[in-house]
């Protein structure tokens, strides 16, 4: 009955996916038609400001259910609507929910499997990320070059803690987050949003994510050490 229940909620959970990327409603978000519709949306929020905060939180709940596109520029028009302070905190709310939502899911429907085919094999990953759960959830989130739903499903198939993996998401999407919802500020003058994340502050964030696991490596020398 538990295996049934499990293989209804993954057939749904596909169709939905495979029913929003048919019918793809995230073709109408475009820089273009930010740049078109600003002033109603402006006034929207004046009029309306806890609907748009709530509806910006949905929004990025279901980014990280299924997996959708989206979410650079949503960091980006945040910017335009709330402001940088305000923008950059609806959106690290909102995506370190939709992580969880993504981690609580894909951990109920995948790690059995996962751990009865590959128990072997995943017990050193589980091993390191849990050394210092935290720092690990960090690395992963500062680093640009990990797409945010695999992260999403790749921890939940460790033993990662929820709580280390959704504070380490809020965190570790801060600094690039900030960075988005500040350049909405300069909406007229942005052509691309490739135009937003320069070399320079691609490398910083970098940086960033492996000064976060300088505690993990600390930690591993220190065992060593004391087996010597």
């Amino acid at each position: 009955m538990f295996l049934k229940n499990k293989r209804r909620l993954l057939l749904l959970l596909l169709l939905a996916i495979g029913s929003i990327v048919f019918f793809d409603p995230w073709q109408y978000l475009s820089l273009e038609r930010l740049k078109l519709h600003q002033s109603e949306l402006d006034q929207f929020y004046i009029a309306n400001p806890l609907t748009l905060v709530g509806g910006y939180i949905v929004m990025f709940l279901l980014i990280g259910l299924f997996l959708l596109p989206g979410a650079t520029l949503l960091s980006f028009a945040a910017g335009v609507i709330f402001g940088p302070t305000l923008g950059t905190l609806v959106v690290i709310v909102g995506s370190g929910m939709g992580g969880a939502l993504a981690f609580l899911v894909s951990r109920y429907l995948l790690r059995d499997w996962i751990e009865s085919k590959c128990s072997e094999k995943i017990r050193g990953v589980n091993e390191n990320l849990c050394e210092k759960p935290f720092n690990s959830v960090l690395f992963f989130r500062l680093v640009p070059l990990f797409p945010f739903f695999a992260v999403n499903i790749g921890l939940a198939l460790s033993q990662m803690p929820l709580k280390s993996f959704f504070f380490g998401t809020m965190l570790g999407k801060l600094p690039s987050t900030y960075v988005y919802s500040l350049a909405g500020n300069n909406l007229a003058t942005i052509s691309s949003l490739e135009d937003i994340m320069s070399i320079k502050v691609l490398v910083s964030l970098c940086l960033l994510g492996v000064l976060a696991l300088i505690p993990v490596a600390y930690k591993k020398m220190n065992l060593k050490e004391s087996f010597r």
